[in-house]
């Protein structure tokens, strides 16, 4: 159910961005019907033309196992983690229109330890990962009103994230040890709808989700200090997780 009410809030904040441009033809008409009962902004309200936007976020994605037989596989040992800390700041430039940047820190660490096809092959390992990552990221974002009130608003955000991370990789096969440093350069397109609900005058809590990313990453690895090789890779995804939420504390005066 979360993930249809994203999918319509999606919609609808995207549609605003030109309903103020939209002609006379039928199908415009029928998105003008779709938004007539968004309410609009007060030139006082927080998401007003002339106010400000600013806040921290932090992000956490977790996991962890042990002792499991997933048929051709066993798993003895699963534990990491990915922590995402950020600050961002925007600017209304038009009533519940604000364009911003962000930038942040990412650091992934994990530890695996599995067996592979046992009675066939006999492939054991223990891997271990860590890396460090930094990103900026300009925004535009879009608050839709669609209750009268000044606590509850609904918003999009639209995104263009450049990164980069620089990884250290261990394989452990209980015969040779094989260390690889990883860096990589990314460039991500995302749409993230979410809710902003007022606690205070000016303070908020604003939670949003993933809903489509465009990545392209560019990799480069060495290998024991000698081997180097590079990959180029595109993804389209469409997944929502409702796993990953982010959740903020903003600030607008």
């Amino acid at each position: 159910m979360r993930s249809y009410l994203f999918l319509l809030f999606s919609f609808c904040c995207t549609a605003t961005l030109f309903a103020e441009n939209a002609g006379p033809d039928s199908s415009q008409n029928k998105t003008a019907a779709l938004l007539e009962k968004i309410h609009s902004i007060h030139p006082t309200e927080n998401v007003a033309k002339g106010h400000i936007l600013a806040g921290p976020t932090v992000s956490l994605l977790q996991a962890e196992a042990s002792e499991l037989d997933i048929y051709i596989a066993d798993l003895y040992e699963l534990d990491g983690y990915t922590f995402t800390v950020e600050a961002f700041a925007g600017y209304f430039f038009k009533d519940g229109l604000a364009a911003g940047l962000r930038g942040g820190y990412e650091r992934t660490r994990y530890t695996i330890d599995f067996s592979l096809l046992e009675d066939i092959a006999d492939v054991s390992q223990v891997r271990k990962y860590a890396s460090n990552g930094f990103f900026v990221q300009p925004f535009l974002r879009n608050y839709l009103k669609i209750f009268d009130s000044r606590v509850i608003y609904f918003f999009n955000e639209t995104n263009l994230k450049f990164y980069y991370s620089s990884g250290i990789s261990q394989v452990d096969d209980h015969e040779d040890l094989t260390k690889a440093v990883t860096d990589n350069y990314g460039l991500e397109i995302g749409l993230n709808p979410g809710m902003t609900i007022f606690l205070t005058k000016g303070f908020a809590f604003e939670t949003s989700i993933g809903l489509l990313g465009l990545s392209s990453n560019y990799i480069t690895i060495e290998e024991n200090g000698k081997k180097r090789s590079e990959m180029n890779y595109n993804i389209i995804d469409f997944k929502v997780s409702l796993l990953t939420l982010d959740f903020s504390l903003v600030y607008f005066f």
